[in-house]
């Protein structure tokens, strides 16, 4: 009778840890993952050159008196140049406070090869706001006009660079809120009313310009500095091998240009079709184009442990194929990072060189409940179509967000089908979107479909392990066919278009983990980590 209850006893643990095992939620191997990643930066040893701040920021913003006269629109350019132009390679310029001075002021610069710009902490460097210091020679710059855009040299550029970066604990700031001082939209516009054009009734194109753009050579650097208010892109690169952007904080707009939570007067907002006076407070939904991290055509590129809210993609991988040399988008990694608004983390739209190999991990994305909100995108069309293959999301906790996920060839209108789509092998693992208490877009929607023209179908290849939805999204559009699903061995739950007329389901899910608990995502949701952030 004893060793039947020890039996007894026997086979009830091994039911009961059989079950626990069952509804335990399987942890990512990040630890290998985390093994892929390149070491962490660090700030340089070698300082070339200190030089010392003139100016002074209250608030995160220079006083309108310091450069109203365009005359005056960048009294640190030729400094700060020629200290970069003298620097030795494996050397940094220092920016640097001065008792209370705490700002610079410039036009564009170039970065050399093998040199870095340090941005010390209390520190920042501001864009001149005049459009005449970046005009490319036929007065375009600052204005918004049909059909006619990118007229606007970049603030800060780095062409065939190697080892080059930027880094400190400073911040750069690109004031795309503030009142222009030289141009056609003098003292009537600011760099993001521009930008609003492309909403009016008559679109009209803007021309500002970017923030930072890298062309060419190899290990261009970002590390722990702070990018505020670009008047367009912040960073984007070309053909370039080797991108590590380690410990960033994005923040567009910031403070300087909005209230705290973006609690914007409807009159002080940009509006479509006006041009007549300058916006007072912005809101991020009313920043066009101002993409965070743009890395096109580039390969070896790592975003680690940063925080990225703005008014466009956090980041949006392009292989836009100038010609047939043009390389592929191949091999990056974005780890442990945090999204706020925008739209997301994305690929595309110009995929025709191709994007391949991307790895995704331990990603939080808290959308604010903004009607713009995405979270993972692939976006393509028949006119700018390549082929995207081997992308892998893992560990991704996602709340408040509008359309949480987005794999569409059909991202335009367009009727061209020259360069059709092929999204192939696009793994979703470990999702899980939270409920949030009383969130408009506790209730989702998403948007995914394969690409069909009347003489090619290219299907989306897209495998579900572990994807959790606390209540079924909703199904955008008409384009929803042609998905090829794998289920891997996680539960998927809540998840709609599987089994359709025109979509398969190859289901692998192992039935001893039907109820597992979703990807935990405790601890995961963070306030911005900045005190210019109004969130």
């Amino acid at each position: 009778m004893k060793q039947r209850m020890n039996l007894c006893i026997l086979l009830s643990l091994f039911i009961l840890l059989n079950s626990s095992l069952a509804f335990a939620a399987e942890t990512p191997d990040f630890e290998h993952l985390d093994s892929l990643l390149p070491t962490e930066p660090k700030l340089p040893k070698n300082v070339c050159e200190q030089l010392s701040a003139n100016l002074v920021a209250h608030n995160w913003r220079l006083a309108d008196e310091i450069d109203n006269d365009p005359k005056n629109s960048s009294p640190d350019s030729q400094r700060i140049q020629t200290a970069l132009d003298n620097c030795a390679a494996g050397s940094a310029v220092k920016l640097v406070t001065n008792e209370k001075n705490n700002a610079f002021l410039s036009g564009p610069l170039s970065i050399p090869s093998g040199v870095t710009l340090w941005v010390d902490k209390n520190v920042t460097l501001f864009a001149s706001r005049s459009p005449a210091d970046y005009d490319l020679g036929d007065g375009i710059c600052g204005d918004a006009l049909p059909k006619i855009k990118n007229r606007c040299q970049t603030w800060i550029t780095a062409t065939d660079t190697v080892n080059s970066g930027i880094v400190g604990e400073g911040a750069l700031d690109g004031r795309g809120g503030s009142v222009l001082t030289s141009g056609k939209r003098a003292f009537k516009s600011t760099w993001w009313d521009l930008s609003m054009q492309s909403k009016a009734k008559v679109k009209l194109e803007q021309n500002n310009p970017r923030m930072l753009h890298v062309d060419g050579g190899k290990n261009f650097t970002l590390y722990k500095i702070s990018l505020f208010n670009s008047p367009k892109f912040h960073f984007g690169s070309n053909d370039v091998d080797g991108i590590t952007v380690w410990g960033i904080k994005l923040v567009t707009p910031s403070l300087a240009y909005a209230n705290p939570d973006y609690q914007c007067d409807e009159n002080d907002l940009p509006r479509p079709g006006k041009l007549d006076q300058p916006s007072r407070c912005f809101i991020p939904e009313l920043v066009k184009n101002t993409d965070g991290i743009d890395p096109g055509t580039s390969t070896n590129v790592t975003l680690a442990y940063s925080f990225i809210t703005t008014g466009d993609d956090n980041v949006a991988i392009k292989s836009g194929g100038k010609n047939k040399q043009s390389p592929a988008s191949r091999h990056h990694l974005y780890a442990h990072n945090h999204f706020y608004y925008g739209h997301g983390m994305s690929i595309g739209s110009e995929t025709d060189a191709g994007v391949h190999d991307i790895k995704i991990w331990d990603l939080v994305v808290d959308g604010n409940d903004s009607g713009h909100g995405v979270g993972l995108r692939i976006k393509s069309d028949g006119k700018r179509g390549g082929n995207v293959t081997n992308v892998t999301y893992d560990g991704v906790c996602m709340r408040r967000v509008k359309e949480p996920l987005v794999f569409s060839p059909y991202y335009s209108s367009t009727k061209s089908t020259k360069l059709p789509p092929s999204m192939q092998n696009i793994t979703v693992r470990n999702f899980n979107y939270v409920d949030y208490p009383k969130a408009k877009y506790n209730k989702t929607v998403i948007n995914l479909s394969g690409y069909k023209t009347d003489k090619l179908i290219n299907p989306l290849g897209l495998t579900l392990d572990n994807v959790v939805f606390p209540r079924q999204p909703r199904v955008r559009d008409k384009h929803h066919h042609n998905i090829h699903f794998t289920l891997g061995k996680g539960q998927v739950v809540n998840f709609p278009l599987l089994g359709t007329d025109t979509n398969s389901v190859t289901d692998l899910r192992d039935p001893s983990l039907t109820g597992q608990a979703p990807y935990s995502c405790d601890d995961k949701f963070k306030a911005f980590p900045s005190p210019a952030s109004p969130i």
